[in-house]
């Protein structure tokens, strides 16, 4: 024969009670173990046994983190969570109202509840706010005057990167031209003297009664060009 359906219902006695609390907790423990080890879920288990004594299981490092995780999940605070936000509402709005009026202390505005001594207290702490700005505003310009000299630094050594390579083209440039020209003057002279007789040349052309054309050899570099 099977075994029956067991009813459910309140152990009377209470050293079974406890007994069967004891193995269920175990057994409970075990399979919330199991299903975040083979599921990798995030389990959390609270119990208070009858004696009202605390049994906590959870997978995570911090049992804080789960509750904290449910309760943005389920979107209903706890109750002591809404009581500490009760009493910090008041607290919140005193301190934005002292910042709207020091907002507007500061502007100028609203100055006439204000003591001599908090009048002072405004002052020295716009004196405070200018020397900050102040000195931020100093420290900007400086580091762009740094950045324009060093620009500068560097466009004046391309100019004269690029006239130093301007000049050595020009002499480059220079230099074939007067090669140029000493070939044209070379190869011009000859044409001008092939009519002339060199000192030293036929002596027939004076017997004829021509005229003696013979000039010194040493006039001949100094014959003008046409």
């Amino acid at each position: 024969m099977g075994r029956g359906r067991v009813e459910l219902k309140r152990i009377e006695n209470k050293i079974s009670r406890q007994v069967t609390f004891s193995k269920r907790r175990s057994g409970l423990w075990k399979k919330a173990n199991e299903i975040s080890v083979l599921c990798d879920a995030h389990v959390a288990l609270i119990v208070f046994s009858t004696k009202g004594k605390l049994f906590e299981f959870s997978s995570h490092s911090s049992m804080g983190r789960l509750l904290k995780r449910y309760e943005h999940h389920s979107g209903e605070p706890s109750e002591a969570k809404v009581e500490d936000l009760f009493h910090e509402y008041p607290k919140l709005v005193d301190r934005l109202q002292l910042l709207e009026r020091n907002m507007r202390n500061y502007a100028g505005e609203d100055l006439d509840p204000l003591s001599l001594r908090d009048l002072h207290s405004v002052e020295n702490q716009l004196g405070n706010a200018l020397k900050r700005i102040r000195t931020k505003k100093n420290q900007l310009m400086h580091e762009a005057i740094s950045q324009h000299q060093k620009k500068e630094k560097s466009l004046l050594h391309q100019n004269l990167t690029l006239k130093k390579e301007m000049k050595e083209r020009q002499q480059a440039g220079d230099s074939r031209e007067q090669e140029q020209q000493a070939q044209n003057i070379s190869s011009s002279k000859l044409p001008y003297l092939r009519n002339l007789t060199m000192v030293g040349g036929s002596d027939g052309a004076a017997e004829d009664g021509g005229s003696d054309c013979r000039i010194p050899a040493w006039l001949v570099d100094h014959v003008p060009r046409r």
